[in-house]
């Protein structure tokens, strides 16, 4: 019997299956709008397919680019392997993909209500808080799921860790309290790397693909893994309101997916240096970083895999330090996004979690760092010098030896 591969070597090769076949080594890239059809009835059995949430028949031509394409499908594969699922789809952005997720498990099945555990990505939050997608919601925390559930509820969304505090919520216990009800988790903070959410029981796993999963800031995605019947109705969906990712997106997702192991762990241990660095800074009142609690819950042994490379600090000297640190660097980029391979340094209230109600938006003193590459005693350099201004302390230099 053969061993399961090691997600290095997943990664490195998921979805690429058919390339031998084709006499490539390299990636293709199919970047047709429209495919010849090879008979006007197979043609259309092929359509029909795609639009109710399937695959373009054999025989039957894959017609049409909004419907689905080879780029997008390979990368769709790799995914779903490194995510232990049936499959996967993706969209042209985080958000489209938590529209449709929403969308399928609501409007579709006669359902109209969503319970969200808080915190969440501000996009998400505010989706939901909006009504636009016709979903009422009802926002907890981990405890309070099963008493938020009714009879009508059609979806549990989560995230963990969650944007931008980093708390962590217990996948198998919301699980458990949700019962038949279908469970989505943005996984774009963990990644298939450190965690596999549906292994633990949810429905459905979201990236936002633009973040960890591209990793290099130049493309624009979102994903969910899950089983087939849940691809079926977001296929579905995807196809009759163009959610789906350009080929282009879907071959530098597909690229970048080959690194993502190595990436991952590399700004982990960068992240993990820097909070604990963080923690005897004079102008820190707060670091949020997981692990550094103690882990009581048992939860980075249980359900994750690593800490991650997400980084939130809150700041003595209120807004007004935040907003001399997020100008003050210059390592870190100030800019909204995570994952990539430049550290980045933003201020989640005044910009991804300005639109989220008051009671929920984080504090005005949070700054989130999202942790690259970078030699670690650099952007400890750059955070130190950049931290003394907020408060007008000395230096707290305390370099890790290179």
């Amino acid at each position: 019997m053969t061993s399961p591969l090691h997600s290095d070597s997943v990664a490195v090769h998921a979805g690429r299956e058919d390339l031998t076949a084709l006499g490539v080594h390299a990636l293709p890239l199919d970047l047709s709008s429209t495919n010849p059809l090879p008979d006007l009835l197979r043609g259309g059995d092929s359509y029909e397919a795609m639009a109710t949430g399937g695959y373009p028949l054999p025989d039957g031509g894959a017609v049409y680019a909004r419907l689905w394409n080879p780029t997008v499908a390979r990368f769709e594969s790799a995914l779903a392997q490194l995510e232990h699922t049936d499959t996967a789809v993706a969209f042209g952005s985080g958000m489209a993909a938590m529209t449709a997720a929403i969308l399928a498990h609501t409007t579709m099945v006669g359902r109209r209500h969503v319970v969200a555990v808080r915190p969440l990505y501000g996009g998400t939050d505010h989706l939901l808080a909006t009504g636009l997608l016709g979903a009422e919601v009802t926002f907890c925390e981990e405890a309070g799921v099963s008493a938020a559930i009714r009879p009508d509820t059609g979806l549990i969304i989560l995230e963990t860790p969650a944007n931008p505090t980093l708390d962590l919520v217990d996948i198998a216990s919301v699980v458990a309290q949700a019962g038949p009800v279908p469970v989505l988790v943005d996984n774009t903070f963990a990644t298939p790397v450190l965690q596999n959410p549906v292994a633990l029981g949810a429905t459905m796993a979201l990236h936002s693909a633009t973040k960890y999963l591209g990793g290099h800031g130049d493309v624009v995605a979102g994903a969910i893994a899950c089983d087939e019947e849940a691809a079926v109705r977001l296929r579905q969906v995807r196809a009759v309101t163009g959610g789906l990712l350009h080929p282009l997106g879907g071959y530098l997702l597909h690229r970048g997916l080959t690194t993502l192991p190595l990436r991952v762990r590399a700004q982990q241990d960068n992240a993990a240096r820097l909070a604990t660095w963080l923690t005897g800074h004079p102008a820190v009142e707060q670091v949020f970083y997981p692990g550094l609690d103690g882990d009581p819950r048992g939860l980075l042994t249980r359900q994750m895999r690593g800490t991650g490379a997400m980084v939130s600090v809150a700041l003595r000297g209120g807004f007004e330090a935040a907003g001399r640190l997020t100008s003050g660097t210059r390592l870190f980029t100030h800019a909204v996004s995570l994952g990539g391979v430049d550290s980045l340094i933003q201020h989640p209230a005044a910009l991804t979690h300005r639109p989220v109600a008051p009671e929920a938006r984080p504090s005005a003193n949070l700054v989130r760092l999202s942790i690259g590459l970078e030699h670690i005693d650099d952007l400890i350099e750059d955070l130190d010098r950049a931290l003394a201004a907020t408060v007008r302390v000395p230096s707290a230099s305390v370099l890790v030896t290179r």
